[in-house]
């Protein structure tokens, strides 16, 4: 009976090579056999068969000659389209820029998970210029979140293609990029893991931008202990250093504010069972107002949002141009919101964020913060594509629980917590103060079984 690799976590493969019941080269080339028998051709908009096979070869090789190079060697990873690879474009999910010139070297990144030993199976597919907690993208389709048992429903975005490859049990791991909610969000669509590094915790070099005061990184998988693994070699570590902390020692806080806002019900009992399962193995629990979320949506309505304003200086040359018409309408009317926000409203913006992220980061102290991902679940992608008022007003709802962890330049994790609506995954999104990865990561590792309870 074959075995389906890509549905593996990272331990289970590792713990496969390292038994030798199975070569980097075999789990490559049942990789792509799964992705080329996958009805849905919009997950990735480009495949490194070459490389990836090279790649497996010389992985292959060393675990001959006995000298693997650590756990994540052989593993398959899928890239979103913002990481540079060698000798190929970087199109940001984009039409606009196939004519520019390939990229000389890996993104950084890239090059420190291929020190380790991974595998680059391809580019994953993403809202256009990364500008979209929806997902669609009218260039090169939509991946369907596989999740869904009755109608077409959204990946998330704008990591939509890493977020499905990992759900639909292609590949183990994919990288995303997360400027309002881009990893979170797409995890919790379609109910796997997703972890936000802190901003600039890894090297930028080599990576696509959106917002660069709040564009992060980091990997969509299948459990807390692959995140962890992943982000230690994207750190240039050998090994990982993060201990796994009792549930019994944890103190979280829960806003009372902002989060819950028309959250479903589905959700918000998902949400709750977690907490209760958290609480009856001794975390402690308190409920409280966060000022913050209050302000912020009261800031962005005074000055506008902090990414349109980064985002129109990046493409306003685009937006002027021959190239304004090959970009999706929504892309072009959202990243011209920004030419409104003049350089002493950005200056503004800049000067509360420090304060509010001071204020807050205060209020919470030695504790972490929990609420939903998202307060909906993964809605039908038909009724979004067709009207644009409907796909805005869902775009602001699904980024905004995610939105005040990049504003306030938090770490955070979402793991699933069970199903809301038509049996489709809910996030149970943990968050820490900025350069708080390590607690978070300890604290994740701690509770993930009890928050999944049977959600496994």
């Amino acid at each position: 009976m074959s075995r389906e690799f890509g549905a593996m976590s990272i331990a289970s493969l590792s713990a496969l090579l390292q038994f030798g019941e199975v070569t980097p080269v075999e789990i490559a080339e049942q990789v792509f056999d799964a992705i080329d028998r996958h009805p849905d051709k919009s997950i990735f908009i480009s495949l490194t068969k070459e490389r990836a096979m090279k790649e497996a070869e010389a992985s292959a090789a060393r675990y001959r000659n006995g000298r693997a190079l650590g756990i994540l060697d052989g593993i398959p990873i899928a890239w979103k389209d913002l990481f540079a690879l060698e000798g190929m474009v970087t199109t940001a999910g984009s039409t606009v820029l196939k004519k520019d010139a390939p990229a000389k070297a890996d993104a950084a990144v890239v090059d420190l998970l291929k020190q380790a030993g991974m595998i680059a199976i391809g580019r994953t597919n993403m809202s256009e210029f990364a500008f979209s907690g929806i997902g669609i993208n009218p260039h090169y389709g939509t991946p369907e979140n596989p999740r869904s048992r009755d109608v077409p429903r959204i990946p998330g975005g704008s990591s939509s293609g890493a977020g499905v490859c990992v759900a639909a049990g292609l590949v183990p791991v994919a990288m995303g990029t997360d400027t309002g909610g881009s990893i979170r969000i797409p995890a919790a669509f379609n109910g796997v893991v997703g972890y936000k590094a802190t901003r600039g915790r890894y090297a930028m070099d080599g990576v696509f931008p959106l917002a660069r005061s709040l564009d992060s990184l980091g990997p969509l998988c299948r459990s807390v202990q692959d995140a962890v693994w992943v982000d230690a070699a994207m750190r240039g570590l050998a090994a990982p250093t993060i201990e796994r902390r009792p549930v019994e020692t944890l103190r979280i806080v829960i806003p009372a504010n902002g989060v819950f806002d028309g959250a479903e019900p589905g959700v918000i009992d998902a949400f709750e069972g977690a907490i209760e399962r958290l609480a009856a193995r001794g975390a402690q629990i308190t409920r409280e107002a966060f000022p913050a979320f209050d302000e912020l949506p009261q800031l962005m309505a005074k000055y506008g949002p902090m990414v349109t304003a980064e985002a129109f200086a990046l493409h306003r040359e685009r937006l002027s141009g021959a190239d304004a018409a090959e970009i999706d309408p929504r892309v072009v009317v959202r990243t011209r919101l920004g030419e409104k926000t003049t350089t002493a409203d950005y200056i503004a913006i800049i000067e509360a964020r420090a304060r509010m992220t001071a204020a807050t980061e205060a209020q919470i102290g030695d504790r972490f913060v929990a609420f939903p991902s998202i307060a909906h679940v993964a809605p039908p992608i038909a009724p979004l594509k067709a009207d644009d008022d409907t796909f805005f007003a869902a775009n602001g709802k699904t980024l905004r629980n995610t939105g005040f962890g990049n504003f306030l330049d938090w770490c955070g994790v979402s793991i699933p917590c069970g199903t809301g609506d038509a049996a489709m995954p809910v996030g149970f999104l943990l968050s820490a103060p900025t350069g708080m990865d390590e607690s978070l990561l300890t604290a994740s590792l701690g509770l993930e079984e009890t928050v999944r309870g049977e959600y496994l």
